[in-house]
């Protein structure tokens, strides 16, 4: 099991090298555990948080149900709706180590569909 985090963790410290977020193209990061998908843009040359959306979120709790896929699809649609509100429409998706497949995939897919440029 170390080995696997251990991957994981040289895969994001991979990625952080070529890619950062500022404040009109703020950074995505995903973060997965075995029951829920959190996402967040984060504009890194203010170190702050901009926008956060998760399984736990108010707006995505109640819609969430099916499978996990789902879930990451209605939190993708739910980051880019907070998003364009702001008036950002353009970010840089960090997958933080994470394969680009099934749940991070479905959420980056569905924040493309709800207006995001990546």
């Amino acid at each position: 099991m170390l080995a696997k985090e251990e991957g994981r963790a040289r895969r994001k410290r991979r990625i952080r090298k070529k890619i950062s977020g500022d404040s009109t193209r703020p950074r995505i990061s995903v973060f997965r555990s075995s029951k829920h998908i959190y996402v967040q843009a984060i504009d890194d040359s203010n170190g702050a948080t901009v926008a956060a959306a998760s399984t736990l979120s108010e707006g995505v709790k109640d819609v969430v149900e099916g499978t996990k896929t789902d879930d990451a699809k209605a939190v993708g649609q739910a980051i880019a709706k907070v998003l364009i509100e702001k008036g950002i429409t353009e970010v840089v998706f960090d997958r933080n180590g994470y394969l680009y497949h099934d749940r991070v995939k479905a959420l980056a897919e569905a924040a493309r569909e709800a207006g995001l440029k990546f």
